[in-house]
């Protein structure tokens, strides 16, 4: 019996990206469901995901913007349910999305217990590699594990990774957290190289606004984990 896969996708006011998202994953004959969780979009983000044709689609919408860790939480409580694996894709991916079938393989076949995509490298400048370079050295500082895509949202793990989370952490250190979690659980990652491409963030205030949160919650995170794990 083949395991059954279910897929969540947190999206905000991605009206313009989440129907062709969704159209390039609903294929996948290994994907058995696929959960839309609309953290209080003000556009038509839940409307567009409706308007995909396929009976593994389920959206949830919530009422208001909560952030990407309490709507992935709300799409585990259903995906836990049926999921043996369960995947995280943002809902910017558009037409890349279909990328995910190279995450799929692996995990299928037990190369690891939590796949990562691995995106190649930014088509603009973004920022100067502060954040990257920490998230990577704090990793690698707290674990012994070298990994390049540590603050790569789109990932698959087996159900049993997931279950050793009372919840998925809030905060843009998400990623950094629960990878420093997983390895010290002894569970094993993989990365793997996608031609995935989602929303860039440039070097205007915007993005550096953007990098400059990601950093500061990131050295939060890893505060509190040295705590928890010395």
């Amino acid at each position: 019996m083949n395991p059954y896969i279910s897929i969540i996708i947190p999206a905000y006011n991605e009206e313009n990206k989440i129907k062709d998202t969704l159209e390039n994953i609903k294929n996948i004959d290994e994907i058995s469901e696929i959960i839309v969780v609309d953290d209080g979009s003000s556009d038509n983000t839940s409307k567009m995901a409706k308007e995909v044709q396929s009976d593994k689609i389920t959206v949830i919408t919530q009422d208001r913007n909560r952030g990407k860790g309490y709507a992935l939480n709300n799409g585990l409580k259903v995906a836990m349910e049926k999921g043996d694996i369960i995947g995280f894709l943002d809902a910017d991916l558009g037409s890349s999305s279909k990328e995910v079938a190279k995450l799929i393989t692996p995990i299928l076949n037990d190369e690891a217990d939590v796949i990562i995509a691995k995106f190649p490298p930014a088509k603009k400048k973004g920022g100067l590699g502060f954040v990257k370079g920490l998230a990577k050295e704090s990793v690698l500082e707290m674990t012994g594990v070298e990994l390049d895509a540590t603050l790569s949202g789109q990932r698959l793990f087996k159900k049993e990774v997931l279950e050793k989370f009372d919840e998925i952490p809030y905060g843009y250190g998400v990623e950094v957290g629960m990878t420093i979690d997983i390895l010290k659980h002894g569970y094993r990652i993989k990365e793997v190289l996608v031609n995935m491409t989602h929303s860039e963030t440039g070097r205007d205030l915007k993005g550096f606004i953007h990098r400059g949160k990601q950093y500061y919650h990131i050295k939060k995170v890893l505060r509190k984990k040295k705590k928890e794990w010395r």
